[in-house]
């Protein structure tokens, strides 16, 4: 076919076209091919997810099958001659030596030994009581065994004067050597006290100095290609905003990382054992947080943080144990060495095989010392009830100074940022407003007013302004609870109820089992208590004892509304979801966070943070921030 009757065939198809045209028939309409953004592909081994405790770091690549595990304390070289030296405690807190809290603890030892001695075993038989003055008359008696004159353990090597050692060696510094200890992280929240090394400023700067520590010596990750690398951080549900919006800044701008993402503890504790719903108790070191999570989302009228954890089993065992006659009398909870034989011993002799142990009367145990500069000791101990008497002792609170130490706390509202205009004051601001004047335009579509009283409209009775008080009382009350995540369907009287019975609690000691009554309760609908007594997730390295798992599911049973024992067929407490250690669920989760899709849409990146500040927490968090 020629050129000429390739001109002439096209000329009549676009005659066909016209005629088509003109008789309705019209062609489809081809789109411009307009081209797809470019979406950034992010590699799992270039995200880190750090997990920071109390006591422990936990931190790898998203792609690391579990990750690195380090101490999260610093020792820092003295500056000046002659510096006083300074030691952050692991197991001592304040008002534990006065004579109110001896008095506590002793009345309340009382009641243990009535309480254990009056459990059945299985067999039916009562236990058989015994003294503590048993055990105490032959603990008084042993002297220990050396094994080994040299315990082949070494002070961390001081000699190049560093000017920080962290993890391991930080706590093998020799107390003579000039060095304080520093936890910046205490209770879940950044270690500010008044004394050294306990401004805002120094615990940033020892969180960046471990953490940088941690990603150049562990994770192999140069501080200088962190441009090229992102962060998902891992934050308690109950959180300083303040303290994190600092922490956030120290990840972007200070150790230059490019982009970050923020979530909550216990969703990401659901990710990482696969559950779409659970009621998450994450019994930690220092404190113990329990939520209700629900398809990814932490309901917040449920949050309660305990301000005791695994650290406070160790010196209520300790007490106990002195009670005995502790043979190594040497044993001080100021000693950071012996602090970490207390936990050893702790996790090798408790239990809570309440139910179902027929173990009764006093059993013979050894334990050993390995300290530097020391010969290998062994030392001998019979012990009755003190290894389940423990959980009853922490339960009571004998080890803990209620009075000067605020044991729950609640999720409050923010105080507002200067840097975040739009926060939730603004809101709940903005959204009183808009009801009021939405029920006026209605009441004046509804009842409309006779002509000439438009100039009275401004005039009211005392009386009922103080009703008008009343009202806009109880709107900022629902606004607060609407922010919550309350159900929208469900009355004001019973957000009102729901809430002030949650907020008696603040303040008070509550065991662990009633903090997960109290948080199953508040949740807003029937059903979705029942699928949280139906799957309560246990987590953490502060209950890792044997019968833990049965002994608190017999508590629930034996506590919970007879209203839901009809409705919910089975308590499930869960321990080892995937059987998985209970500790590193959290950061599983985080890993599991970085390969979703959706997370996509939460990254923070550097220059967006340096912009508009918090403001981008607001706007990307998963979270009501």
């Amino acid at each position: 076919m020629t050129q000429t009757d390739r001109d002439a065939e096209n000329g009549r198809d676009r005659e066909k076209d016209r005629e088509k045209e003109q008789r309705g028939v019209k062609r489809p309409i081809v789109p411009a091919a307009v081209p797809e953004p470019l979406q950034e592909q992010i590699q799992a081994n270039f995200i880190v997810v750090i997990h920071p405790g109390s006591k422990t770091l936990r931190m790898g690549r998203a792609t690391d099958t579990l990750p690195i595990t380090v101490p999260h304390v610093i020792a820092r070289r003295h500056t000046q001659p002659g510096q006083r030296r300074y030691e952050d405690q692991c197991l001592l807190r304040e008002g534990l030596n006065s004579a109110e809290s001896n008095e506590q603890r002793q009345n309340g030892l009382k009641m243990v030994d009535q309480v254990i001695w009056s459990k059945k075993m299985s067999n039916g038989v009562r236990r058989t009581p015994v003294s503590a003055e048993q055990a105490r008359l032959y603990n008084r008696q042993i002297r220990p065994a050396v094994l080994d004159p040299n315990s082949k353990v070494n002070w961390t090597n001081t000699t190049h004067q560093p000017e920080y050692l962290v993890g391991e060696e930080a706590l093998y510094v020799n107390p003579a050597d000039c060095y304080s200890i520093h936890w910046p992280i205490c209770r879940g929240h950044l270690n500010i006290h008044s004394g050294p090394g306990g401004s805002l400023t120094a615990a940033l700067a020892d969180l960046e100095t471990i953490w940088s520590h941690a990603l150049q010596k562990l994770l192999e990750i140069p501080l200088k290609d962190l441009k090229y690398y992102r962060c998902i951080l891992l934050i308690p549900d109950i959180c300083n905003r303040q303290h994190v919006k600092e922490v956030v800044n120290m990840l972007l701008v200070k150790m230059g990382f490019s982009a970050v993402v923020v979530h909550q503890e216990s969703v990401c504790v659901t990710f990482g054992s696969g559950l779409s719903s659970a009621c998450v108790v994450d019994v930690g070191d220092q404190k113990t947080s329990v939520c209700c999570v629900e398809d990814g989302v932490s309901h917040r009228s449920s949050r309660l943080c305990l301000a005791y954890g695994g650290s406070d089993v160790t010196r209520c065992f300790f007490w106990l144990m002195q009670r005995a006659g502790f043979p190594y009398r040497e044993c001080q909870l100021s000693n950071k060495l012996d602090c970490m034989l207390l936990q050893q011993l702790k996790e090798s002799f408790c239990h809570l095989d309440q139910v179902t142990s027929d173990i009764s009367g006093l059993q013979d145990h050894e334990f050993r010392t390995r300290f530097p500069d020391s010969p290998v000791l062994l030392y001998q101990l019979r012990l009755g009830d003190e290894k389940l008497q423990w959980w009853f002792s922490a339960c009571l609170l004998i080890d803990i100074c209620i009075v000067l130490c605020k044991m729950t706390s609640l999720l409050h509202r923010s105080q507002g940022d200067a840097e975040d205009p739009h926060d939730e004051h603004f809101l709940l601001t903005t959204q009183s407003k808009q009801d009021q004047s939405s029920k006026a335009t209605t009441d004046r579509k509804l009842f409309p007013k006779p002509a000439g009283f438009e100039g009275e409209s401004n005039m009211c009775d005392p009386s009922e302004k103080g009703n008008l008080t009343q009202d806009l009382d109880l709107g900022h009350a629902q606004a607060e609870c609407l922010v919550g995540g309350a159900d929208a369907e469900e009355t004001s009287s019973a957000l009102l109820s729901r809430k002030t019975a949650m907020t008696q609690f603040e303040g008070r000691a509550l065991g662990v089992d009633k903090a997960i009554l109290h948080s199953i309760d508040s949740c807003a609908s029937d059903e979705t208590k029942r699928k949280m007594y139906s799957s309560v997730l246990l987590v953490g390295g502060g209950l890792l004892f044997h019968g833990a798992q049965e002994f608190l599911q017999h508590r629930i049973l034996n506590k919970m509304p007879p209203s839901f024992r009809c409705l919910v067929e089975n308590v499930d407490v869960i321990t080892r979801p995937k059987d998985m250690d209970p500790r590193v669920i959290a950061w599983k989760g985080g890993a599991v966070l970085a390969c979703l899709d959706t997370t996509q849409e939460l990254w923070i990146h550097q220059r967006e943070w340096q912009r508009f500040g918090v403001r981008m927490l607001r706007e990307r968090a998963a979270f009501v921030w």
